[in-house]
């Protein structure tokens, strides 16, 4: 065979091997081309994703934007009453009533802030009627820990006077706390705690129940806490606010919207009444 017929045969047999690589070729370019427009059509899709969720929180802090004042109020509520010290809570559309009964000197109307800030000041601060239940607050408001007794006259006497009265008081320093209810100077129920049971009269309520509250006889205490376990007065302590919300109001929750509407009474009351 001549050199020329030996060439020949070579690329005969070598031209279908060479013609099947270049259909892999091409089979391998058209799946990068089908995997890149793949992930660019997911790549534009995620910047669309990005681009809405962009607008949407511009959206939504517009929003808050617009609804500051609304929000400026809420947290203007809880500044103000952060759960104050002792309070009343007394079933009654009219504060000129309470004022009459509670006997305070030189009463004179003031605003929210006023009034709670001359409560620091051995004066007694009432509120306009909020849902029908009218708060009095002061550091002249009889503490259970200095004397019981004193206090179970005071609230005794007032709710004589304008049939149903709620008395809260807290100490988160020591976990001292006391939840009194009364109705035309009954007592419904009453509990206080100062280092041991102070007062504890009548039957526990569903809300106590409920909030998970331990009230101890007079002669009993709590264990010594394990370290898994909680402390129960400081548990008791925790909820006194969430009971006044069941029972009644929490001051702490106050709208502060309400507060606007009209002004409180700020006056003196008589060191022979509370203490």
């Amino acid at each position: 065979m001549t050199a020329a017929a030996c060439i020949w045969t070579f690329f005969a047999e070598a031209s279908p091997a060479l013609s099947g690589w270049q259909e892999n070729d091409i089979v391998a370019a058209l799946l990068i081309l089908v995997l890149g427009m793949a992930l660019g059509i997911g790549l534009v899709c995620l910047l669309l994703v990005l681009h809405y969720m962009r607008n949407g929180r511009l959206t939504a802090r517009q929003g808050s934007w617009t609804n500051e004042p609304q929000s400026t109020d809420r947290r203007l509520a809880y500044s103000i009453f952060s759960a104050p010290p002792r309070w009343l809570a007394i079933k009654s559309g009219n504060p000129y009533v309470v004022q009459a009964a509670l006997g305070l000197n030189k009463p004179i109307p003031c605003s929210w802030e006023e009034g709670l800030s001359v409560a620091q000041e051995r004066k007694l601060f009432i509120s306009p009627s909020i849902n029908g239940w009218v708060l009095v607050l002061g550091s002249r408001l009889p503490d259970p820990s200095d004397d019981v007794d004193l206090c179970f006259q005071f609230l005794s006497d007032l709710s004589r006077k304008v049939g149903h009265v709620q008395f809260f008081s807290l100490n988160r320093v020591v976990n001292h706390h006391a939840w009194v209810q009364l109705q035309h100077g009954h007592v419904l129920r009453a509990y206080a705690w100062a280092g041991k049971t102070l007062w504890n009269q009548g039957r526990k309520s569903t809300a106590e129940m409920e909030l998970g509250l331990r009230c101890f006889e007079y002669a009993q205490g709590p264990e010594p806490a394990q370290f898994s376990q909680s402390d129960p007065l400081q548990h008791n302590t925790e909820r006194v606010c969430l009971l006044a919300r069941r029972w009644s109001i929490d001051p702490a929750a106050v709208d502060a919207r309400q507060l606007k509407e009209s002004p409180g009474i700020a006056g003196e009351i008589s060191r022979s009444r509370s203490q």
